[in-house]
């Protein structure tokens, strides 16, 4: 004869059950464990919740449509689900992607590209004359196979791709945002080390004979080197290359 559970023996877990999540989540405050996002009862800053004070960020312009897109991304990320009201401080981006040429072939194709984007934000205060709180950099790789048969296939591939670029570095300035309003932390200081630069040979002199150069990428090498594009934060800007190559002062 079998034996069948009692239907009242699921019950008899419960308190324990109960017992042991609270036990967890005292762990948890005694860690200092706090939400991102959340505000304990008792200690909501003077600007309100990190939601309320990210909703107070006006996202400034960023050029080119990859530019374009991330401002979008920012700008539903600092909302969230209530009405923005960007009047406190005001958000600045300096964003490119670099594209490498990987997975190339004996024909001189590649099969695929890797995408790196670059970006470094800057938070200001709205004033007569703003005050630099606050600044980060982000990094995002990403990459897309290479359709040369279906140019049609291969542009929706690289507008899903700057697409999902422009998402990811959006949703990582947003964080380091939120951070920044928990902790409260002292502006990083950035600084600047100058990179050396190549004289580009496909390129002709311009009507200065100067002579156009190429600057280097993070590891040192010029993208004519190892066929990617140049990190070039602004773009194709004026008469230089859409190589990166720039004109020799």
């Amino acid at each position: 004869m079998s034996h069948l559970p009692c239907p009242d023996a699921p019950r008899s877990y419960r308190p324990l059950r109960r017992a042991v999540l609270m036990a967890m989540v005292t762990m948890l405050g005694g860690c200092g464990f706090q939400p991102l996002y959340g505000s304990p009862a008792g200690s909501v800053a003077a600007g309100g919740t990190i939601p309320d004070q990210l909703r107070q960020i006006y996202v400034a312009s960023i050029p080119e449509r990859y530019g374009q897109e991330l401002r979008l991304f920012l700008q539903q990320n600092l909302a969230g689900a209530e009405q923005e009201d960007p009047t406190g401080y005001t958000l600045r981006v300096s964003s490119y992607v670099m594209n490498e040429a990987i997975d190339i072939h004996a024909d001189n194709t590649t099969g695929r590209t890797r995408a790196t984007a670059h970006a470094h934000w800057m938070l200001y205060t709205v004033a007569p004359t703003p005050m630099l709180v606050t600044q980060g950099d982000t990094q995002v790789m990403d990459g897309e196979n290479e359709t040369f048969e279906q140019y049609f296939a291969q542009n929706l591939n690289q507008a899903a791709l700057a697409r999902r670029v422009a998402q990811a570095v959006a949703e990582r300035i947003t964080q380091q945002l939120a951070i920044w309003f928990k902790t409260r932390a002292a502006p990083a200081q950035r600084t600047v080390m100058p990179q050396a630069t190549y004289v580009d040979p496909n390129v002709m002199p311009n009507s200065n004979n100067g002579i156009q150069r190429q600057s280097v990428g993070e590891d040192g090498l010029p993208g004519m080197a190892i066929g990617r594009s140049s990190p070039d934060p602004s773009g194709t800007a004026g008469d230089a290359p859409g190589n990166g190559t720039v004109n020799n002062q």
